[in-house]
């Protein structure tokens, strides 16, 4: 799956946002992010839309895991848990596929492997492919 990782590299929004790609199979992705201080809310808390990011990266690589280029139809996030400090990881995992349409349910969790929100996606698989 050496496409995923050149895939998850060219993500130049990920990058400046320090979202990393630690592990993908086909259907599923695993990312993790260390929360800065650029992550944080006028409340001191890390920022919805940098949480949204984080599963969001997880969503697309796990969609595109299948090598044809997959873009989000519909998400929706909710969040259950705030953090101020540590690591977030998302966690992707593939529901259903067909050749067209592909659902997926992200966790994101913190080191402590407490639940911080729930994010589900839905994919539209083009024909064209990455590889």
């Amino acid at each position: 799956m050496d496409f995923i990782k050149e895939f998850s590299d060219k993500d130049r929004f990920a990058k400046q946002i320090g979202i990393e790609l630690v592990e993908a199979s086909e259907g599923r992705a695993k990312a993790k992010m260390q929360i800065k201080d650029i992550h944080l809310n006028a409340v001191s808390t890390v920022h919805g839309g940098a949480i949204f990011s984080l599963a969001d990266f997880a969503f697309a690589i796990a969609a595109n895991t299948h090598g044809n280029i997959s873009v989000a139809l519909n998400v929706n996030i909710s969040f259950l848990k705030a953090v101020s400090e540590g690591t977030l990881f998302a966690e992707a995992e593939e529901v259903s596929i067909n050749p067209k349409i592909a659902t997926y349910n992200i966790r994101v969790l913190n080191e402590h492997n407490e639940l911080i929100a729930t994010f589900q996606g839905m994919a539209y698989r083009k024909e064209r492919v990455l590889k």
